[in-house]
């Protein structure tokens, strides 16, 4: 869905869902060594499904590379996928969107499905040559996680968020911007939190003076720069700065960290406390999509990501070993049974999913998208 007219079918599409589905209650480095010791930790799906339980047949397997905010529901619709397939082995890798892609384009990894907390970084970064379409399958919205022995946790609400941060002796996380989506979508937050509560210091006393982050200003856009990951070098006294999102849950519990910035999704999954921000800022609504656009960021790469409704997004990748596999997947994931996974794990499908570069997509998939 590269055209003016088809981004703004699925935003329409988008504005929709968002009446029916709202109430329901990822440091970078491209070498081979950094992403094999990241996938030690995080192929979740490997291990899962038990490491030293002898090698399974090669045509049986089913290799995923998926947004760490798509842990809790992917590892629950692997459980289906293989209680409904025998014998296959479903082995998933977690990290950074924008890392997962760049292990199949720039490291030529092999994949069965690629699945993204940003539905465009498909189009921007594997079509033509990785992928042939896409499917927008759910959505979600930023907030602040705490728990209860968070330090101010009693005061902390939307109104006063971004103050209990300012605070000396508070800190707290996001994920790498060169990395994944909830990093970039962050950078957007903080800087659209500064035109909501017409404050503008606030990235600049959250971020930019704690990071290498810098922004610029033209006509009224807001354009933030992201250096070189090994550059961003955040005050570790107030900032913790991880690949993806979901690795700083554990910090949080730990209360290595009293604060960060996550997707509402993975907030409830964990039990943590949060806070809802105002919908002007939490890249949750259509309505206030020109709002979001009034910020974008510009990654090391020279990517630009411009502030939209996070949108996620799955496809097959062109190099998949097991393309077949990968249909009935997918078919999975957009179907009812799909649907109901993403409600039970507080993250709103979109249905029917809505497609980018439709008349490509395998005949089984065309039917379950708009």
């Amino acid at each position: 869905m590269s055209s003016r007219r088809d981004i703004y079918k699925l935003l329409v599409i988008f504005a929709v869902l968002s009446v029916t589905f709202f109430g329901l209650g990822c440091v970078d480095s491209s070498e081979d060594a950094e992403i094999e010791e990241e996938n030690g930790a995080s192929a979740e799906g490997t291990e899962e499904n038990g490491a030293g339980a002898g090698p399974a047949e090669e045509a049986s397997v089913l290799k995923i590379f998926h947004a760490g905010s798509l842990s809790v529901p992917f590892e629950d619709l692997e459980k289906e996928f293989e209680a409904q397939n025998p014998g296959v082995d479903v082995q998933r890798e977690a990290a950074g969107s924008a890392k997962c892609v760049r292990k199949i384009t720039e490291l030529g990894k092999n994949a069965d499905i690629l699945a993204s907390a940003d539905y465009n970084l498909i189009p921007t970064m594997m079509m033509p040559e990785y992928a042939d379409w896409y499917a927008a399958f759910a959505k979600n919205q930023i907030v602040i996680a705490y728990t209860n022995d968070s330090k101010y946790s009693d005061e902390i609400n939307a109104d006063n968020w971004y103050e209990i941060l300012r605070r000396p002796d508070v800190r707290y996380g996001f994920s790498n911007p060169n990395d994944d989506p909830c990093g970039y979508r962050t950078q957007m937050v903080t800087q659209l939190a500064e035109l909501q509560y017409e404050d503008d210091q606030i990235y600049d006393d959250l971020i930019l003076d704690l990071t290498g982050m810098t922004v610029t200003e033209e006509n009224g856009i807001y354009t933030v720069h992201v250096p070189e990951s090994e550059a961003i070098d955040p005050d570790t006294s107030k900032i913790m700065l991880r690949s993806m999102e979901v690795e700083l849950s554990s910090a949080l519990e730990m209360g290595e960290i009293d604060y960060f910035y996550i997707y509402r999704s993975v907030a409830v999954q964990h039990g943590f406390n949060f806070i809802e921000l105002p919908e002007e800022i939490d890249l949750s609504s259509i309505e206030y999509a020109d709002n979001y656009g009034k910020v974008q960021v510009e990654r090391a790469s020279g990517e630009i990501a411009t502030g939209a409704p996070i949108v996620y997004g799955v496809t097959i990748p062109t190099n998949a070993e097991n393309p077949e596999l990968a249909i009935e997947f997918v078919e999975l994931l957009l179907e009812e049974t799909g649907q109901q996974i993403f409600v039970e794990n507080g993250q709103p499908p979109i249905v029917p999913a809505v497609a980018g570069g439709k008349e490509a997509m395998p005949p089984a998939l065309q039917a379950l998208v708009e």
